[in-house]
């Protein structure tokens, strides 16, 4: 198991990329499994859970072939179904959250799918009940084995209904869409995901022959049809590593850009560090971040004390918070953090308070951050990583410590964040992979 070893009080300066969006991926390669076609994607992230569902693919018979850095060639018409059932299949899957994107593709073109439960991060509860009852409302028949926790989904055809989901789930909404393209007739998906991501994967499938409406917003109409074609995508830069970015700019930067981020779709991303007392300069599609010495939290119009929330999209990524509780803690004022959408998330916050964070945690859902205002800095610590977010969220604070900090687990981190130290490194950092 590898560790950084960061020596914290390092200035940070220069010019940055982001990744491709790592969530993006993971929905548009599983839509390759939609057609016999060749399918394009530039862009893709080198990081852990890509890598490993590109893995998986070839490992169900999609040929794979890499055309250089970041673009990469699928084709799915030659798919292993006996391999779709084997154990070790099963196996694979379950360590892998991604691999849900598969079932509806492989649904809804081969007529059945074998999943385990997935794997991924530790941060709570995260239900599959929206996929399901997406695919049982598409005409799709389904079991599990309690013991093995394996989920068998099986459907002759699909066909077309109106559906009122029970949360507006990202991969939910990704998976029944995948499904519902092929199916017959007309499906009407309302309480939808709608973030950019969920939009790259509609205008894919559109050029790829799909007929869908109502994208970007959470009323998604799709006709079904007979089959899809090849085509060519790019994807959108990962906003959570912009949002990381901006956080590592507040905290330790001293005068960073943040190149090509799709400014567009951030969402209040930004809006969400200026509350902070961060600040923000958009030029075209960069993001700069000047120096701060201070910081300070914003209040609410009638003075009562700052509280930021998650939400689905258009609201606040929950993927963030972690980052911004880091942020908090050298601002000037106090902050209230709420986490809605998962119960274990909050608890790395242990681990800023053994550095020296003033955090008082409410509840699993609830945090307090009152800011040190730069007067005493994070002690450095040894720590490890629970899960992607709060993985970078304490690789920021250790930067900010003064001394050296050690993080093990970072194999979390790296199933988000592509070559992050050397990344780093090359803006001043001081981070050695052991």
């Amino acid at each position: 198991m590898a560790s950084f070893k960061i020596e914290g009080g390092h200035l940070l300066s220069g010019t940055i990329v982001p990744q491709g969006a790592k969530n993006e991926a993971l929905q548009v390669i599983c839509a390759t499994l939609l057609t016999n076609d060749e399918v394009i994607i530039r862009n893709i992230p080198d990081i852990r859970d890509v890598n490993n569902l590109i893995q998986l693919l070839k490992d169900i018979g999609v040929k794979v072939s890499k055309e250089q850095q970041g673009v990469f060639h699928f084709q799915a018409d030659e798919l292993n179904l006996d391999y779709l059932g084997s154990e070790e299949f099963v196996q694979k899957c379950a360590a892998l959250r991604g691999s849900v994107l598969m079932i509806g593709p492989l649904l809804a073109r081969m007529g059945k799918a074998v999943i385990a439960k997935p794997g991924g991060d530790k941060i709570g509860r995260r239900r599959l009940d929206t996929h399901f009852l997406g695919f049982k409302y598409l005409g799709a028949d389904f079991r599990q084995n309690p013991k093995t926790e394996v989920y068998e989904i099986a459907a002759k055809q699909l066909v077309g209904t109106y559906m009122l989901l029970d949360e507006a789930s990202v991969t939910g909404t990704a998976n029944i869409i995948m499904a519902a393209v092929l199916a017959k007739g007309t499906t009407t998906i309302y309480n939808a995901a709608c973030e950019p991501y969920i939009q790259q994967l509609c205008h894919m499938l559109n050029r790829m022959g799909a007929n869908i409406s109502g994208i970007g917003s959470n009323l998604i109409t799709i006709v079904g049809v007979k089959h899809l074609h090849g085509t060519a995508h790019r994807l959108l830069p990962d906003m959570i590593e912009v949002g990381s970015f901006i956080g590592m700019a507040a905290m330790v930067g001293n005068g960073i850009r943040i190149k090509n981020v799709s400014l567009r779709n951030l969402g209040i991303i930004p809006d969400a560090f200026r509350r902070l007392g961060v600040k923000i300069i958009e030029e075209g599609d960069d993001l700069y971040i000047p120096r701060q010495e201070h910081y300070e939290v914003d209040s609410f119009i009638d003075g009562t004390i700052m509280t930021l929330a998650d939400a689905p999209w258009p609201g606040l990524t929950p993927d963030l918070l972690s980052v911004l509780i880091v942020v908090a803690t050298q601002a000037r004022g106090t902050v209230l953090f709420h986490q809605k959408m998962f119960e274990s998330r909050l608890f790395f916050v242990d681990k800023l308070i053994d550095m020296g964070a003033q955090i008082i945690l409410c509840d699993p859902h609830r945090a307090v951050v009152v800011g040190h205002d730069r007067v005493n800095t994070l002690r450095p610590q040894r720590m490890s990583s629970p899960d992607i977010r709060a993985g970078i969220a304490l690789l920021i604070a250790a930067m900010s410590a003064d001394g050296v900090s050690q993080i093990s687990n970072i194999e979390q981190i790296d199933r988000g964040y592509e070559d992050i130290e050397a990344r780093l490194n090359a803006l001043g950092a001081h981070i050695e992979r052991i």
